[in-house]
């Protein structure tokens, strides 16, 4: 007899169901969201339990290291996939969920969702921290610059973050009531700078140590983080079998709707990793735009905006350079530039 078990998961609590080849109920209960109390529970039923089912969510990482490490073989579901089949019951409870997605595994009707390593995970948590000390010094920036609205002071529409302090701290010093109400918000202000420089310059020299990203920071318009969070969102390059299946992964393809005699081609899906999404567009972006260095792919791209828009012509190079790097991970090898002089 083949055993299955599901794992319905929320941030405190995991409701369990364990179910048999024949989709018979055999177990179910409500634990701790904790990976010793799973595993305990688990191996109390003293059943030989085939596959353990878990949809993708936040926990999904924490648990399925955990699991394998004990032994089981974990399958992670893709989210959207589930609550689609899941949406056919009447009633939507934890338990419902748990022995719906046992259902899932037993029949397999899902699709497996690539469970990234930690190392990755490290990259990501990196770059996050980065772009949200980033996001809090620009925030204070701008609201710096519309309290000094209310007292007719003008700041230049280009200003650097790190130039920023010393065009403001003289302006506010010189008011006792412009110091005595938005100097701490300066100080705010230049601490959270401090602390973004300090975690740019770990990026840059992690993107430095790596053969991977210095491999693909050969390519016009990738910078190091561009490189560090292609390689986060990517992270086992063999999972893909072919270089083009990268852009639909990552949401750059089109949509298609098509019923009958209806057929229409949408804008790219925008599914999977938005970061990556977003560093490939501005890498193509900054190819087209600021590359003095002229290439294959910049002449494509170039040709591609005369007929289709500087817009999409961005998005469609973004596509091109996925696979680029994809395949200069797998090959090992550097970007080749091809003819600089055929130019359009």
């Amino acid at each position: 007899m083949t055993y299955y078990a599901a794992l319905d998961v929320s941030l405190r609590s995991v409701h369990i169901c364990v179910i048999d080849d024949e989709g018979e109920i055999q177990a179910e209960t409500k634990l701790d969201s904790e990976v010793t109390d799973i595993i305990a529970c688990l191996d109390s039923l003293e059943l030989e339990i085939a596959s353990v089912g878990l949809e993708a969510g936040t926990l999904c990482q924490y648990l399925t290291y955990g699991l394998q490490s004990a032994g089981f073989e974990v399958v992670c579901m893709e989210a959207r996939q589930v609550k689609a089949a899941l949406s056919a019951m009447r009633n939507k409870t934890d338990q419902n969920d748990a022995r719906g997605i046992a259902q899932l595994l037993r029949s397999g009707w899902y699709s497996q969702v690539h469970i990234k390593s930690m190392a990755s995970h490290r990259i990501r948590a990196l770059l996050s921290s980065r772009k949200a000390v980033l996001s809090k010094c620009i925030d204070l920036e701008h609201e710096i610059r519309g309290l000094f609205k209310v007292f007719g002071i003008k700041l230049p529409a280009k200003l650097g973050h790190g130039a920023f302090d010393a065009a403001v701290r003289g302006i506010i010093k010189t008011d006792a009531t412009l110091s005595f109400t938005l100097l701490p918000l300066l100080e705010a202000r230049l601490v959270l700078y401090h602390c973004f420089r300090e975690l740019d310059n770990r990026s840059r020299n992690m993107a430095r140590a790596d053969p991977v990203c210095q491999r693909l920071m050969s390519a016009p318009g990738v910078g190091f983080i561009t490189a560090l969070t292609y390689k986060a969102g990517v992270d086992d390059p063999a999972r893909f079998k072919r270089s083009r299946t990268v852009t639909a992964h990552f949401g750059l393809t089109p949509r298609r709707f098509q019923s009958g005699e209806i057929d229409i081609d949408g804008h790219i899906s925008r599914c999977g990793d938005r970061d990556v999404r977003c560093t490939l567009y501005t890498a193509a972006n900054a190819l087209m735009t600021r590359s003095s260095r002229w290439s294959s792919l910049k002449v494509w791209g170039m040709q591609k905006a005369k007929t289709r828009g500087h817009r999409r012509a961005v998005i469609a190079v973004a596509r091109k350079l996925a696979v680029i790097l994809h395949r200069m991970w797998v090959d090992d090898t550097q970007f080749c530039w091809g003819l600089e002089e055929a130019r359009s």
